[in-house]
């Protein structure tokens, strides 16, 4: 089944090359990292207003980062390997299309899965007990679209993990108050929740005549971006609430209305029947979204 142009899939953002480095940035489509890492970099912010932060923890905090998302989105290639081949809009990724094996990409990932629990375990005693429990998170996703509509959520609980990670690599200790970081963790999910729902969209007729399972397939087009809405509609109340919380200033809540009116703006873009700004909805809007949220507080932590 080809999509017609209407209806065309996005599977971009992927780097040029035929280079070893370019396919594996392009296995785990390196260039999503925007969504995650400023939210590691919130995090690192939100515990520098009270404990010391040392370049060495803010290294191993970053490395932890990138080796869990290598791990989690390598391992999701490898479950997915069979449906990414019959997708139409998947079909060219590395493994279906030939470009890695399976057995490299094993590797790679059991390497990355390592590297983590070593950078956590150099961090603190407290990262390093929740590391394994952080993996199994993030991979467990990839099994969630067989028996769950709403493996986005799921999605957006293993995203949420980065701001959580990056304040856990500077203090050691969790929040104070303890709702903080929970705020903060719900906030992204939900974020990021409503963002996956959108980019589901392209995929409903596959993942329904698949068995595969959604909210677009669960609940339809029209409704699916409903739910999207109500996710980021909850997003920006936590968002408020762990501004509020949190001690930062009104540079903070700026750049917090900013993320709050991009993701208006966002969901003009998309619309029932027609995804040729989904791109722009899922990646454009939603990476500026995590780079205003990080710049405002280091900007506000500054002054």
């Amino acid at each position: 089944m080809t999509p017609s142009p209407a209806l065309a899939g996005v599977d971009g953002q992927v780097l040029k090359g035929a280079g070893r480095l370019a396919a594996y940035a392009n296995f785990v489509k390196v260039a999503h990292t925007i969504f995650a890492l400023p939210f590691t970099v919130v995090g690192i912010v939100t515990a520098s207003r009270h404990y010391p932060v040392h370049a060495r923890s803010v290294g191993l905090a970053v490395l932890a980062f990138g080796a869990a998302r290598f791990a989690g989105m390598g391992f999701n290639r490898i479950v997915d390997v069979r449906y990414d081949a019959l997708n139409p809009r998947t079909a060219g990724r590395e493994l279906p299309a030939g470009r890695m094996s399976l057995l490299e990409a094993w590797v790679l990932v059991a390497l990355m899965g390592g590297l983590f629990i070593v950078a956590s375990a150099m961090l603190n005693p407290l990262c390093f007990a929740l590391s394994p429990v952080a993996l199994a998170w993030v991979a467990g996703y990839s099994f969630t679209k067989r028996f769950t509509h709403l493996s986005h959520l799921w999605l957006g609980w293993g995203l949420a993990i980065a701001p959580v990670g990056g304040y856990l690599a500077i203090a050691g200790e969790w929040s104070t108050p303890w709702w903080l970081l929970v705020t903060m963790a719900a906030a992204v999910a939900c974020w990021v929740g409503g963002f996956d729902i959108i980019y589901a969209l392209q995929d409903e007729e596959f993942d329904r005549s698949s068995g595969l399972r959604s909210i677009p397939v669960l609940l339809g087009t029209s409704n699916a971006i409903l739910v999207a809405r109500l996710l980021h509609l909850i997003a920006i109340v936590l968002f408020v609430a762990f501004w509020l919380g949190s001690g930062f200033g009104w540079v903070f809540g700026l750049s917090v209305a900013v993320a709050g009116a991009i993701l208006a703006w966002e969901h003009r873009l998309v619309r029932p029947g027609d995804y040729s700004k989904l791109d722009s909805a899922f990646f454009t809007m939603n990476g500026v979204i995590s780079a205003v949220v990080a710049l405002g507080a280091i900007v506000d932590s500054l002054i």
